[in-house]
């Protein structure tokens, strides 16, 4: 289990690695004879710092209207998968397609699962770990993604709050959160894929963190019900 989301991790889906702070760079302008230095150099560091916040604001909304389109176009082919009974790409050239659906109810979440979970998949929703049990049936199923889109809600998430997974075949299955734990990614020991039916949302932490290479998982544990 271990093994199978740490090389997940080594293909880019660290989970809100695709969150960046950029710097603006301000074109030169020779002061004026005459002017305090000291009064100038505060009026450029704090318009500096202006064009770094609005740099950083843009991005950060980039990144959530790239998510929420994602999402429903993820939709659309979920929708279509179960008319024609077949996987269905959201868009031509995409090299995943949704797998299950997520849903919250007690936080109005509802989410579609990506197949795979490299950082391309991760930009776009929720990422199923291969080689772990598929969502809603027997064994443990991981899914990660990004702390500040589409997993920001894991944070809500407290013991007893229930998980619906609906899976390609259309049937639901509902689990119960566990437990929720953090830990160094190099450490983090999930449960075993056993008979146990098992939902593990993994995503970085803290969620507030600016510094996109923080090493910290959080993790929320729900067991089948």
């Amino acid at each position: 289990m271990h093994e199978a989301l740490a090389r997940a991790e080594r293909e880019g889906a660290a989970p809100g690695a695709e969150f960046r702070f950029a710097t603006a760079r301000q074109p030169f302008r020779r002061p004026r004879a005459g002017g305090d230095p000291v009064s100038l150099l505060i009026a450029l560091s704090a318009a500096l710092f202006v064009a770094i916040g609005a740099w950083h604001a843009a991005d950060a909304a980039y990144l959530h209207a790239k998510a929420w389109l994602g999402q429903q176009l993820l939709l659309d082919a979920w929708h279509k998968s179960g008319t024609l009974n077949r996987a269905v790409k959201p868009w031509p050239w995409a090299d995943t397609h949704p797998v299950a659906r997520l849903v919250v109810p007690a936080h109005g979440i509802e989410l579609l699962v990506l197949a795979g979970a490299n950082g391309r998949t991760l930009a776009w929703g929720p990422g199923h770990v291969e080689s772990t049990a598929s969502p809603g049936t027997a064994g443990n199923a991981v899914v990660t993604a990004h702390r500040d889109t589409h997993f920001a809600f894991l944070r809500d998430l407290v013991a007893g709050d229930r998980i619906v997974v609906e899976t390609a075949a259309r049937s639901m299955r509902s689990y119960r959160v566990e437990r929720t734990l953090v830990a160094d990614h190099r450490e983090l020991r999930l449960p075993a894929d056993d008979r146990a039916t098992t939902l593990s949302l993994v995503t970085c932490y803290p969620f507030d963190a600016i510094d996109p290479g923080t090493p910290l998982r959080y993790a929320v544990i729900a067991r089948g019900e």
